[in-house]
């Protein structure tokens, strides 16, 4: 028998994906290196209207950990923000493999260790390189945001204090961060899975059995807890690309190591929304990461 009500959500879903990548993409006032390989960049955006002493958001994008999903489509949001009055950056990072796939099919998901690698980095470089690009950044007042596979990288960057001892991205005191606003993470590595979400893209990004249980450690913002930091999530409750239920998830671990994450659950809204200029949901976002930056 038909479903209607999932035929409509497919079709909204549909909608929703066609939307946001409709628009044109949004040209940074600088771009900046944080490493030698041509992924290694930040774009920056300046605040609209010359503020200064503006907060500063650091953007991380989704994509499933694939090559082709780069930080263009996450440009409209940047820019977004930077007419909301924040100085914004745009990461860009190592995803998929290091080759590309023969026999086709799917890109490889993420590079381990390279995208971790990455991201790392580009935290630690932020601080010097948004002094020289956007002097109305205040580094002081940082809240990190992140769409997806985005999501999880942006709570992984601040649970880096949290790593196992001897991790090589392992910070030896909590980053300075005001928040963490993460929109529709891959929150839980474990759940992801269950789900098989974003179509086997965690197994690939962390490898296979026994690399999945080692690595787990040092990737899984499920089990980096509790971080002491600010965090807050936005999910759609018609997301069926990253699904409540790993959102859910992430919080439920949270409350267990004894720290509160808060969830905003949209009604009607799925996974694109949360970036989406035109969509009512990304105000949402702006206002979710104007609370934990001003």
């Amino acid at each position: 028998m038909p479903d209607p009500a999932a035929d409509d959500a497919v079709a909204r879903d549909a909608a929703e994906t066609e939307s946001v990548f409709a628009h044109p993409v949004v040209r940074p006032d600088a771009t900046a290196a944080y490493g030698e390989h041509p992924d290694q960049v930040i774009d920056f955006y300046a605040p609209r209207g010359n503020q200064e002493s503006v907060p500063l958001v650091v953007a991380l994008h989704g994509g499933a950990w694939r090559a082709p999903y780069d930080r263009e489509h996450l440009t409209p949001f940047a820019d977004f923000l930077a007419r909301r009055g924040f100085a914004v950056a745009n990461v860009e990072y190592r995803r998929g493999p290091a080759i590309p796939q023969q026999g086709g099919g799917s890109p490889v998901a993420g590079r381990w260790p390279e995208t971790f690698d990455d991201i790392a980095a580009a935290m630690d470089a932020l601080p010097a390189l948004v002094t020289a690009a956007l002097p109305q950044a205040d580094p002081r007042r940082t809240v990190v945001t992140g769409h997806s596979a985005g999501g999880h990288l942006a709570l992984w960057a601040a649970a880096r204090h949290v790593l196992p001892l001897g991790s090589p991205w392992r910070l030896d005191r909590p980053p300075p961060l005001r928040g963490v606003v993460a929109l529709a993470p891959i929150a839980d590595l474990v759940q992801a899975v269950a789900l098989d979400v974003c179509g086997g893209a965690v197994r690939q990004l962390l490898g296979g059995e026994g690399e999945f249980t080692r690595r787990r450690e040092h990737a899984d913002p499920a089990v980096l807890l509790p971080t002491g930091i600010a965090t807050a999530i936005v999910q759609g409750r018609t997301d069926l690309t990253v699904p409540q239920e790993v959102a859910e998830s992430f919080v439920d671990a949270a409350g267990r190591a004894g720290e509160m994450v808060g969830l905003t659950l949209l009604e009607d809204v799925g996974h694109f929304p949360l970036i989406d200029p035109a969509a009512d949901a990304c105000a949402v976002v702006a206002e979710e990461i104007a609370q934990l930056a001003w």
